[in-house]
């Protein structure tokens, strides 16, 4: 692993998130997703939405438990080499006052080796005990063997639930799940 940092996010940091995002979904999503999502999810004009919906997530959360966490290589770069974003839970089956939410985990594929993903997944981890959750879960499309190990590898474990994203076709999800903190809370 060689260095890095996390921070929290700053508005200013929205186009940097887009752009991770955008190379995440291109390199992770081949072969998982119909090539045409790929393109519309990713096209500059997509890009230019998620930004813009960063800077308000950023600047607006819905909660102060919303929190976006960004991965650098030195303090103050301006060079966004992942992200994580997470806060309560927002599947109807679970309780948002003790189960946390990672929405999105992205690292730009030049980056992947470099430990900016377990840093990110460690800091989420850090906010979830923070902010009381008991429990954490996250979605992962069934066919992301990489994305799955990884989580597996950090103690993440399938909890049986699963359904599909209408992508054009559907798309099999997974929900994961771990323990955050100790048994009692």
């Amino acid at each position: 692993m060689t260095g890095g940092f996390v921070r929290a996010a700053r508005a200013s940091d929205a186009g940097g998130l887009a752009q991770v995002q955008v190379a995440s979904w291109r390199s992770a999503f081949t072969g998982l997703v119909p090539d045409a999502v790929i393109e519309e999810l990713t096209s500059a004009e997509a890009a230019a939405q998620w930004a813009s919906r960063w800077r308000d997530a950023i600047s607006a959360p819905p909660t102060s438990k919303h929190r976006v966490h960004v991965a650098v290589a030195e303090p103050g770069s301006p060079d966004l080499l992942g992200f994580a974003a997470a806060g309560p839970a927002s599947d109807e089956d679970l309780w948002p006052a003790t189960d946390g939410e990672l929405y999105e985990l992205h690292v730009v594929p030049a980056g992947a080796a470099g430990g900016h993903d377990g840093r990110l997944l460690h800091a989420v981890a850090d906010t979830f005990a923070e902010d009381g959750f008991s429990t954490g879960y996250t979605w992962v499309l069934s066919g992301d063997e990489v994305r799955l190990d990884f989580l597996k590898a950090a103690g993440w474990a399938p909890d049986g639930s699963r359904s599909n994203l209408d992508m054009g076709v559907k798309v099999a999800v997974e929900r994961l799940h771990t323990r955050v903190g100790s048994a009692g809370g």
